[in-house]
């Protein structure tokens, strides 16, 4: 089985799973605890379906700023546990290819495994949400088909993403490309550089 189907069967498993409940507050339980990369895979589309859920939330125009802002740092909280399971399974295919003689020519690509990855489980989300909206019995005809031909374009493009992935990691695997992993430079969580937090953290300390 190709990578890139392999993930997309683990993200399915997950956003399947979230959805018997629906609840972004349900306990998160990891069935691959013990595998490295699928736990790694799983856990990562939870935090996007959860995510994804709380997007919805807190465009209720009806939503207390107190819930509103509960909410925005919750979206903060998850936005950082994205980016941190990115790294990781990046830290994955590193270790995987790390005795790989590397060509003269090899290049480097645009983004590494794990960013391209990321974009598959959140078009694992998009199939998901735009499959519903196209079989929605409450819809009207002309919301059915113009889901329906969105679907069919995300299809599409979960079908070249998928290509794209497993082109790449066989590059990596044989030379023609190398990873290089730029580590997380977020300003705004750093209590020292995000001028708020500074301020905040020095007056608190004196």
């Amino acid at each position: 089985m190709e990578f890139s189907a392999f993930a997309n069967k683990i993200f399915k498993e997950s956003i399947d799973r979230y959805h018997v409940k629906n609840d972004v507050y349900q306990t998160f339980v990891n069935p691959y605890a013990n595998d490295d990369i699928t736990k790694l895979l799983y856990q990562k589309n939870w935090i996007d379906t959860v995510q994804w859920h709380y997007e919805d939330i807190i465009r209720d125009p009806d939503i207390e700023p107190k819930a509103a802002l509960e909410l925005k740092r919750k979206i903060d909280a998850s936005n950082q546990n994205r980016t941190d399971l990115v790294e990781y399974i990046d830290s994955h295919f590193l270790n995987k290819y790390r005795s790989v003689i590397v060509k003269e020519d090899a290049t480097i690509n645009t983004e590494s495994p794990a960013w391209a990855i990321d974009r598959l489980s959140i078009l694992a989300l998009k199939i998901y949400h735009m499959q519903e909206e196209a079989e929605r019995a409450d819809a009207s005809s002309e919301h059915l088909k113009k889901c329906r031909d969105k679907l069919n374009i995300l299809l599409e493009q979960r079908n070249d993403l998928s290509t794209a992935i497993d082109q790449l990691l066989t590059d990596i695997e044989a030379g023609r490309k190398y990873m290089k992993v730029y580590k997380q430079m977020k300003m705004y969580n750093d209590a020292e550089m995000n001028p708020i937090l500074r301020n905040l953290y020095h007056t608190t300390k004196d």
